[in-house]
């Protein structure tokens, strides 16, 4: 009996032991790999129907095929688009048109001969979908009826050697030939195809489109247009000329008045033909050629690389002329002379290759270079009136550029020619001015400007920023008023800690009539009249005293002004808790109205044109941006897409808020990401990540792809800790600064009994590359450490050039990111001091710098020189050096290489895996 109960017993613990492993094993969660990585999507170009019935969107999968979805909104139906990308809705909501792109494994096969896109147009009333191949282009007219779409070209027939010698073939030039355009028309399915179309363009009205035609012979050469409301049969030559241009088809914003361009087609593709502005009034049907090149300037030309403008009303239109000098022209090749002189002094020299580089060059050489192609392209803006027939230039050399708007009597001019040389060590400089549209007479309103600048709708006022206040020049009086002088509270960012002079926080808009400029300090908004009255806090201080930052969300982009009466929505972002919102506010200053605020992140995507509805996404660390959509007041609010629902199935970990103080008593606050399947009391692996500020992510979902980044929810799933911490920098000091913030902030997760201490790994790529370079001269409190794309030594990186821009690295240490607050004769100490290279023998934290070798921010030498320190002292040190990329690895192999090398350097240093062959023995070099 006894053994009976015994046996009994221990049945019992059996199956509840049983039940319990049962259940454990069902409450772990997945670990995330690097193939579900590769499957998980993006939502992107998510557009919303005028009138709020439907919204369409791209999901594209980090590698693979992506699609639209067009869901409706009332009745919730989705409808999927395989390979479908970058959806246009008609103004009518019926249509949805979009690109269909090629298959990504064909892509991926395809050496040369790459397959075209095509494009779709989705039907929302029955859901059917209609597919075309080898589209290049298309576009809706705004009636909604017709679809017009361009081809590619068909690839010419190769021609047989003996008919077409090789060095024929190099030789050959041809004229520009267009491909068929079709015209759809959505209602009855008819088309109208036509062959050889450069572009094409509807009118507003929907009444006509009009093309430019290039045949292979150039005979048929013109403009054409079809009239719409005659089914498009009609076909019309408005110009008709062998070998002409006809192009930059633009249309009045309202009505049917159409500018365009005409030059001569030549032979010669890097050349300068010489073109005509000529403006077709379509419902007079009356054709005019209103500029030509000897409309320009003495010394001056139209050139036909151009860029045409109206104005919003269609009374002004904006061009460019060009200096001659820059007048682009092919030469003929010359038949080879037999009779070389190998003697003529002339010939040869002919054949040099030599840059100078003189010492007073405005613009150093590789900037010229870098900005060459924009600079033999470079047009000068100068009005046509359409009613006067006045022309009037705008820019010269000495002022090039003119930021032109709508206002009719005045726009901005800028210029930066008489700092250019500044640019090397001090960073960009702008003298403002405001032009007469009239006669082109200009007025200085400021000098040597850093930061932003606006011209108020109605042209009476400038608004800028500079030394720390927000100032008003008055165009008629000339005077200049200072505006947040006298306010008791900073106008300028309070969290600036670089060498610069300090920015504002922006410009918010204008009241309607000129009346008031709105302003951000740096948590509410604030109406300052023009002319008489007090400022007006009109988020009634709320940002402030709650610590709230509201700024303005533009419900309609193309609204220049705000009204007297108008109701604005507002972004909300706490600066401690670090969660979102929407508020609302009137120009009174009466307070905000709270409208949707949880420990979430939302941001604002669109508003119907036509309809009181907002298109907006939340987000948090574990919940995708997914698609959300409520009317303005946000009472009900109401989920619209899903795009990755797997994720309740991996262990993504949870995020929450760290504090502590750095070295020097500054209050800090960081993002701590536990593991998925955390067990408390635990100690974890730990990988700090950071770059300046990043506690603001607290609420932000990870982007899940393969890239240089570590992704956060792939180590959380695997068993790591992630940290996030912020930095505050000392000027002069950026090295020792971080080093005394990161530190107190590991040891507080290490006091919290969270962190292995013997197992914390640090990763930063470009700035924060540079910062764990330098950290780990200081502190052995990281157990290793990978550094992407860092400085190492900043007495060389100096003078190093971001070949990106050609500019020279010298402002970015003297103003900008570095910190240093000085040259390197002015701070030779500081620019040691802060040079992780100098300090490379007390490193004992083994290092892996990633660079590639053609990076055109950082010099990957940088790379190289603290390498090869280590490698002298003997000390753990990998260098990976990815070919042909940039300051982040491109090529998907590439990126996927970075990344499982990454996740094999951390689990080897921090978990004790056994390290591959990289690690430790490296790869010899086989001749690839």
């Amino acid at each position: 009996m006894l053994r009976k109960k015994v046996s009994m017993i221990l049945i019992a613990c059996f199956l509840i032991l049983a039940a319990d492993l049962v259940y454990t094993a069902a409450d772990q969660k997945k670990a995330l790999t690097y193939q579900d990585i590769m499957r998980f999507k993006d939502i992107r170009n998510p557009v919303i129907s005028e009138n709020g019935l439907w919204v369409a969107y791209t999901t594209q999968p980090d590698r693979g095929d992506g699609k639209v979805i067009v869901r409706g909104v009332k009745n919730g139906k989705e409808y999927l688009v395989e390979r479908g990308c970058q959806p246009v809705i008609s103004k009518d909501g019926n249509w949805v048109a979009m690109i269909i792109k090629p298959l990504a494994a064909e892509l991926a096969a395809a050496k040369k001969d790459k397959p075209k896109q095509g494009m779709a147009l989705f039907d929302t009333r029955s859901g059917r979908v209609q597919e075309l191949e080898k589209v290049k282009d298309f576009a809706l007219s705004d009636d909604s009826r017709w679809l017009a779409y361009h081809l590619y070209k068909e690839k010419d027939k190769v021609k047989k050697q003996e008919e077409e010698p090789e060095e024929e073939k190099k030789d050959e030039k041809k004229l520009e030939i267009g491909s068929t355009m079709v015209l759809s028309n959505l209602n009855s399915g008819e088309e109208v195809r036509i062959p050889f179309a450069l572009s094409y363009a509807f009118d507003t009205t929907s009444s006509f489109l009009v093309y430019a035609i290039g045949d292979e012979a150039g005979e048929a050469n013109g403009l054409y247009y079809l009239e719409l409301s005659k089914q498009g049969r009609l076909r019309k030559a408005l110009l008709q000329e062998p070998k002409a241009k006809c192009s930059q088809l633009v249309w009045t914003k309202t009505g049917s008045n159409l500018v365009f361009l005409v030059s001569k087609m030549t032979e010669k593709k890097d050349t300068d033909s010489d073109a005509s502005v000529w403006v077709w009034k379509a419902e007079e049907d009356k054709l005019t050629q209103v500029v030509t090149s000897e409309d320009a300037p003495k010394g001056w030309f139209l050139p036909a690389k151009n860029q045409l403008k109206w104005s919003r009303d269609g009374r002004r239109l904006f061009f460019g002329f060009k200096p001659e000098e820059f007048r682009q022209v092919e030469e003929d090749k010359k038949e080879k002379d037999k009779n070389i002189d190998l003697f003529d002094v002339e010939s040869i020299l002919k054949k040099s290759e030599v840059d100078v580089w003189h010492w007073n060059d405005p613009l150093i050489n590789t900037n010229q270079k870098n900005i060459w192609p924009r600079v033999k392209d470079q047009t000068y803006t100068a009005v046509f009136f359409i009613d006067s027939g006045r022309l009037v230039q705008l820019a010269d050399r000495d002022v090039p550029e003119v930021w032109i708007t709508d206002n009719p009597e005045y726009v901005l001019a800028v210029s930066s020619i008489p700092y250019q040389k500044e640019i090397t060590w001090y960073g960009r400089l702008r003298d403002i001015y405001i032009v007469n549209l009239s006669n082109g007479a200009r007025k200085k309103v400021v000098s040597r400007l850093e930061d932003r600048f606006s011209l108020s709708p109605g042209g009476g006022y400038v608004v800028y920023y500079q030394d720390k206040n927000w100032h008003l020049f008055d165009r008629r009086s000339g005077h200049v008023r200072n505006l947040t002088k006298d306010i008791g509270i900073p106008f300028y960012d309070e969290d600036h800690d670089y060498p610069s002079k300090v920015p504002g926080y922006g410009i918010a808009g204008w009241v309607k009539e000129d009346q008031a400029v709105l302003l951000y300090d740096k948590y509410d908004v604030w109406k300052f009249p023009v002319e008489s009255g007090k400022p007006v806090n009109i988020t009634g201080g709320k940002g402030r005293k709650g610590l709230y930052t509201f700024r303005t969300l533009r419900l309609d982009p193309d609204k220049e002004f705000y009204d007297f009466k108008e109701k604005i929505l507002l972004s909300a972002f706490h600066n401690r808790e670090k969660n979102w919102g929407f508020y609302s506010c009137d120009l009174n200053g009466a307070g905000v109205k709270k409208l949707l605020e949880e420990r979430k992140k939302f941001k604002f995507l669109a508003k119907a044109k036509k309809a009181d509805k907002v298109l907006f996404s939340r987000e948090d660390y574990a919940e995708f941006p997914d698609l959300w959509i409520s009317g303005l007041e946000f009472k009900k609010p109401e989920k619209i897409s899903n795009v990755n629902p797997q994720i309740s199935e991996f262990a993504w970990g949870t995020a929450e808020l760290v504090e502590w103080d750095s070295m020097d008593g500054i209050p800090l606050q960081g993002v701590l990401i536990k593991p998925g399947n955390y067990e408390p009391g635990k100690k974890y692996p730990v990988i700090v990540y950071y770059y300046r500020f990043f506690s603001q992510r607290l609420h932000e979902f990870n982007q899940t792809v393969i890239n240089h980044r570590p992704c956060f929810p792939f180590y959380a799933s695997n068993g790591y800790v992630v940290f996030l911490p912020d930095i505050r920098f000392e000027i002069g000091l950026p090295g020792p600064a971080a080093t005394k913030c990161l530190v107190p902030g590991v040891q507080k997760i290490i006091n919290m009994g969270i962190a292995d201490p013997d197992a914390i790994g640090l990763h930063g790529h470009s700035w924060s590359g540079y910062q764990t370079a330098f950290v780990i001269t200081q502190t052995n409190i990281f157990t290793c450490a990978v550094a992407g794309a860092p400085v190492s030594n900043m007495t060389s990186a100096y003078s190093g050039i971001r070949w990106g821009t050609g500019l020279a690295r010298q402002f970015q240490y003297e103003k900008s990111q570095s910190r240093i607050g000085g040259s390197l004769w002015e701070k030779l100490e500081l620019y040691i001091e802060n040079s992780p290279v100098f300090f490379a023998d007390r490193i004992e934290t083994p290092l892996l710098i990633l660079f590639g070798d053609k990076d055109s921010a950082v010099p990957w030498y940088q790379g190289i020189e603290l390498y090869l320190a280590m490698r002298r002292l003997e000390k753990d040190c990998v260098f990976l050096q990815y070919r042909d990329e940039p300051h982040h690895p491109q090529k998907y192999p590439n990126k996927l290489d970075w990344f499982k090398k990454m996740k094999e350097y951390f689990d080897h240093y921090l978990k004790g895996k056994p390290g591959p062959d990289w690690i430790i023995e490296g790869i010899p070099y086989r001749g690839k």
